[in-house]
């Protein structure tokens, strides 16, 4: 998991009080994830250091990576990037759907097909899709089927900075290692040559999201992903 924010007193400013870090697995335990994405890179610009956190502190995480819109360039990028990121994860499934980009409200009973067929050959631990305010029509979509298909589910909706200025407030943070960051961010821009020419896909957007995030949760490498957690359950 990723690395637990120090208690009071721990590192930090004993004046400062901070909330004890809930994990989803220890090291060496295994954790079922299954990945959502609308397009080739959400994932990974949402969650991605996430996942890799996990991996790097020692879970054994099994992932199931469902892109919906993946044809042709951004198919083979998703491959890759996907490979990359998940390299030493103990196992992984990555599936590609071939949706219409942009056009996933008027596919909705089709897609909603294709979710009710992921569920019937998935059961995971925990679920990372789209934040459901989402202003990109494909990603509410995402997360709107995503909830009616898996109702049991632990769903963390992970966020996208884009144009739209719709970044909402979480309530949900993974702090980042550094170094965990600076892979994410190499991974993507390695990986997505076909989003390059977009003005806000960069490493300066990636890492300052990241680092207000980080900012917000007080972590203490400065860095954090960070997620709308509608509801859990604390056993």
């Amino acid at each position: 998991m990723a690395r637990a924010v120090p208690a009071r007193g721990e590192g930090q400013d004993p004046g400062i009080g901070l909330m004890r870090a809930l994990g989803l697995a220890r090291p060496g335990e295994s954790l079922t994830v299954l990945c959502l994405g609308a397009h080739a890179d959400d994932i990974e610009i949402g969650a991605g250091g996430t996942l890799l956190s996990w991996i790097a502190a020692g879970v054994r995480l099994h992932v199931h990576w469902c892109v919906l819109s993946a044809a042709g360039p951004r198919a083979e990028e998703a491959e890759a990037s996907a490979a990359a990121f998940l390299a030493d994860a103990a196992s992984s499934v990555v599936e590609l759907a071939a949706f219409r980009d942009s056009f996933f409200p008027y596919q909705g009973s089709e897609i909603k097909a294709w979710f009710s067929e992921l569920k019937a050959r998935s059961s995971p631990d925990v679920i990372l899709t789209h934040r459901r305010t989402d202003a990109h029509q494909d990603h509410q979509e995402t997360c709107r089927l995503t909830w009616n298909a898996f109702r049991d589910h632990l769903i963390l909706e992970y966020e996208i900075p884009k144009w739209d200025g719709d970044l909402g407030q979480p309530n949900l943070y993974v702090p980042l290692d550094s170094a965990i960051l600076e892979r994410k961010i190499e991974l993507l821009q390695a990986h997505f040559g076909t989003q390059r020419s977009k003005d806000w896909f960069d490493a300066e957007t990636f890492r300052g999201l990241a680092r207000l995030r980080g900012m917000e949760c007080r972590a203490p490498e400065r860095y954090a992903e960070a997620f709308v957690l509608p509801k859990g359950l604390i056993g």
